[in-house]
């Protein structure tokens, strides 16, 4: 399961949603969880001081990438298509990044945790996007 800086911005603030038990859970149970460097970089730049910004890091540094990753240029250019599919279908997407963890995840078969009402637009046009 990829979990999306969403994800773990609901069970940072333990926020008793949805999504944050799920992520609770999953982490209670050791089961696998991925992040991409794009969730790394969101959740990062959110750290209120360098102290925390370091708490992030080395809780982001527990977790890996999906194997088997495709080339970049190729997931730059799903996400670019996944946007425009979008866009085509008059759903407006408000981050491009979250074009490229949804593109990752389809591509790599794993489900997406989230807690953006974005990504439920991106799974109607991308049918291997599997929600948590």
């Amino acid at each position: 399961m990829i979990a999306d800086t969403s994800a773990w911005i609901e069970y940072l603030r333990a926020t008793g949603s949805r999504t944050h038990r799920h992520l609770s859970a999953v982490l209670h149970e050791r089961e696998p969880v991925h992040v991409l460097p794009a969730i790394v970089q969101e959740l990062l730049q959110g750290a209120r001081s360098p102290a925390h910004f370091m708490q992030l890091q080395r809780l982001m540094a527990q977790f890996r990438e999906p194997s088997a990753l495709p080339p970049a240029r190729e997931l730059a250019r799903d996400a670019a298509a996944l946007y425009a599919r979008c866009r085509w279908q008059g759903l407006t997407i408000r981050s491009p990044n979250d074009c490229l963890i949804a593109a990752t995840a389809a591509a790599t078969g794993q489900p997406l945790l989230a807690h953006d009402r974005d990504f439920a637009a991106l799974a109607q046009v991308e049918p291997r996007l599997t929600l948590v």
